[in-house]
């Protein structure tokens, strides 16, 4: 009886041994940490949940689909590649988080990869490439394409994480070249006559371009539900009394949908925005929309007296050069 009962012990004991080696292993040393918890999400969905232990470190082992993951400390994240198997040690400076991040442990090559990738990423200026010429453009995405891909092959990684990592290259480069050719079509628009609008305004009845004509028109093209163009409404409303009286149109226009115009409404009053409030006829699909090529928000026009473009992509009013600009033009 003794001897079964040790051999199911046995089988017990190995089976739970398996277990253990078969997930993933985290712990983490941060330093001026921002919160007691370290969420492992997969984009909104919290995956784990590692809480500090008392000594102060953050331990965990759990069961996990192999993939991309990000590692949130409640105020920042970091992309992580995890799976079952890896025995992953962080430390990190919560105060210069993207620049002290360091692994070691099985997993620690792919993740330093990723973390080096976020700083090369941060010294890439991705608006002096938009703003090159063709030629200079394909050289550019070229060679960083090919530097990448380099250093994915002299890496020793899971061939799983390459694979994600091509995937993505390639995804990001798509990416690049279609916002180099909404770039291109955007200054093709600068010096040009500005397409027409005809639109609901707030105040009542309808607003054209033509309307304003012999004034300056800076444009914003927003939308109530839009984080980034509420954040730019108190820089717009400094920016409209400074030039009040001025010979210029402050117009913002909305891409909300049809079945939030009222909610549009209720936000103009309640917000009591200042200038021309439009509502676009069909949102991201009105004409004037699509022929500036707006595809994100917010988006700043700046046109002339005589509706012709002066910049189709306009510094926005929390930029101190949008104020030098109008400065040297309402002198």
């Amino acid at each position: 009886m003794k001897k079964v009962l040790l051999f199911l012990f046995a089988i017990v004991y190995t089976n739970v041994s398996f277990g253990q080696e078969n997930v993933l292993k985290i712990q983490a040393e941060i330093s001026n940490r921002n919160g007691d918890v370290l969420f492992v999400k997969n984009n909104k969905v919290i995956v784990k949940e590692i809480k500090v232990d008392d000594s102060g470190h953050f331990t965990a082992s759990f069961d996990v689909k192999e993939g991309m993951y990000q590692l949130y400390d409640g105020k920042e994240y970091t992309d992580v590649f995890l799976k079952n198997g890896f025995d992953l040690s962080l430390m990190m400076d919560a105060k210069k988080f993207d620049e002290s991040i360091v692994y070691t442990g099985k997993g620690s090559a792919e993740n330093n990869y990723l973390a080096k990738k976020v700083l090369a990423s941060s010294d890439f200026n991705y608006e002096e490439l938009l703003a090159s010429t063709p030629e200079d453009f394909t050289k550019k995405i070229t060679e960083k394409q090919n530097k990448a891909s380099i250093a994915l092959e002299k890496g020793k990684f899971d061939p799983n994480f390459v694979a994600l990592q091509k995937k993505e290259m390639a995804i990001e480069l798509l990416q690049m070249k279609m916002e180099f050719k909404n770039k291109q079509a955007q200054l093709k628009l600068n010096n040009a006559p500005s397409p027409p609008f005809d639109y609901v305004n707030f105040s009542g009845g309808k607003t054209k371009l033509e309307d304003l004509r012999g004034k300056y028109v800076y444009i914003d093209v927003w939308a109530t539900w839009c984080g980034p163009c509420r954040g730019e409404i108190p820089f717009l409303a400094k920016v409209e009394e400074k030039y009040k009286g001025k010979n210029i149109a402050f117009v913002s226009i909305s891409v909300d949908e049809d079945k939030d115009f009222d909610k549009w409404k209720k936000f103009v009053s309640d917000k009591q925005l200042g200038g021309i409030q439009l509502f676009a006829d069909k949102n991201w699909n009105s004409e004037f929309i699509t022929s500036f090529g707006i595809n994100s928000i917010p988006r700043f026009i700046l046109i002339d007296p005589k509706g012709i473009v002066l910049n189709s992509d306009a510094s926005r009013p929390s930029d101190p050069q949008l104020q030098e600009k109008l400065d040297s033009l309402l002198k």
